[in-house]
């Protein structure tokens, strides 16, 4: 595909706060209110990041501040207590940070805050060096793409590859990022393979199939009998 996926890079937001791994407990709250930010990579020499410090790694500062934890809940929650008592970023990180690079699809990044439950993951380079933040609502950006753009990459893509001599006999509909695949397709067995195609395409809500026939496959020529 020419335009399809779009990468990381693509949607990721370029311009990055975060802290050094010597940052202060009272400077990283700091810089969260600032920013109205949540979560904070944080970095060691020229920008490689090695952890991120998040609000749930803050609060168990607060959380323990009046009592001390039982020695089942230290035992329970070994990490949180050790955090309780961290200073610096060093301290309070999550470490290693789970991370992304610019060239990752938007599904890779999709399954990795899905399946770690993060609602945001830095950008790095092949060096591990910082170059973005890509957050859940970036990765939406892409259902924000036209009707019409959708369309002509359906066209481009997908009519125009797929169905090659009959692609003037095949058209596609867009309404609200929803996809309709309207006319006489060459196959049956084409169809399931344009819809998951067509919904391949980023930024594309759901695919419909309006179809007006099917070119039947050439018969068989009769197999010659005994002379």
């Amino acid at each position: 595909m020419e335009h399809s996926p779009h990468t990381v890079g693509d949607v990721m937001t370029r311009s990055v706060v975060a802290v050094g791994q010597d940052a202060r407990f009272k400077e990283i709250v700091e810089t969260m209110e600032q920013w109205k930010v949540s979560a904070l990579p944080v970095l060691a020499g020229e920008g490689r990041v090695i952890g991120v410090v998040s609000e749930a790694d803050l609060l168990p500062k607060e959380e323990f501040r009046g009592s001390a934890p039982s020695r089942l809940e230290q035992a329970r929650r070994l990490d949180d207590v050790r955090k309780a008592g961290g200073v610096t970023a060093r301290d309070l990180m999550s470490a290693p940070a789970l991370t992304v690079h610019p060239g990752d699809t938007l599904a890779q990044a999709a399954r990795t805050m899905a399946h770690k439950s993060v609602k945001r993951l830095p950008v790095v380079d092949d060096e591990g060096l910082l170059r973005g933040i890509v957050s859940r609502s970036d990765l939406l950006k892409v259902f924000l793409r036209s009707d019409e753009e959708l369309a002509a990459e359906v066209r481009a893509d997908v009519i125009d590859r797929l169905f090659a001599g009959a692609a003037e006999e095949v058209e596609a509909v867009v309404t609200d990022g929803v996809v309709t695949l309207r006319g006489r397709f060459p196959t049956a067995s084409m169809l399931p393979v344009a819809a998951r195609l067509v919904r391949a395409v980023e930024g594309v809500v759901d695919v419909t199939l309006d179809v007006t026939g099917t070119t039947p496959a050439p018969a068989e020529p009769p197999a010659a009998g005994p002379r």
